[in-house]
């Protein structure tokens, strides 16, 4: 790879427009900026995250996952290219199954919270269907690929299960939601 980025300011936005992969424009404020800067602000969080001490499986994880969104990125900043595979999705799955299976079962809501990693997974799930809300309009207008959709889908699966599974890790429970409705009957 040559050097791509020797200049970082190119003063090209200026008007409130962005170059995408392809080399057209869009407006800064068009869905599919939206959908591009929500998948980045989750990997910037999942990259927080991956500071805090975690599971080695799911800290290895993390780095996989990572590395899939900024293929995502690139898919949602190059319209008709797909980064993603199949494989992608399937291997979410999976690791998702096997971190599960260690859990009790779930027999109510709970809060994000009970440690400061499990709380920013939280928060990286909470941006993950944002992400997700953002692809989902973006497909209203423009093709996308559905891997993108599904793999934002099982990925904020995955980071609900792992803020269980890194709470446990830390011998902290949960939080469970009690409705302060049903405190007071």
């Amino acid at each position: 790879m040559g050097n791509r980025l020797t200049k970082i300011y190119t003063k090209t936005g200026d008007s409130g427009s962005t170059g995408l992969g392809d080399g057209t424009r869009t407006l800064k404020c068009s869905d599919r900026i939206e959908a591009i800067g929500t998948v980045d602000e989750l990997n910037c969080i999942i990259g927080v995250l991956l500071c805090e001490k975690l599971p080695d499986e799911i800290s290895e994880f993390f780095t996989r996952v990572q590395h899939e969104l900024f293929d995502l990125g690139s898919e949602l900043s190059v319209p008709g290219y797909t980064a993603l595979s199949e494989d992608s999705v399937s291997t979410i799955e999976t690791k998702l199954d096997a971190i599960n299976q260690h859990l009790s079962p779930l027999k109510e809501f709970i809060l994000p919270g009970g440690s400061r990693p499990a709380a920013l997974c939280h928060q990286a799930r909470a941006v993950c269907r944002r992400a997700e809300r953002c692809v989902i309009r973006l497909e209203q207008t423009e093709k996308i690929s559905e891997l993108s959709r599904k793999y934002l889908n099982r990925l904020s699966d995955y980071l609900f299960v792992a803020c269980r599974a890194i709470n446990q890790s830390l011998n902290i429970k949960d939080v469970y939601w009690a409705s302060q409705r049903t405190k007071n009957i």
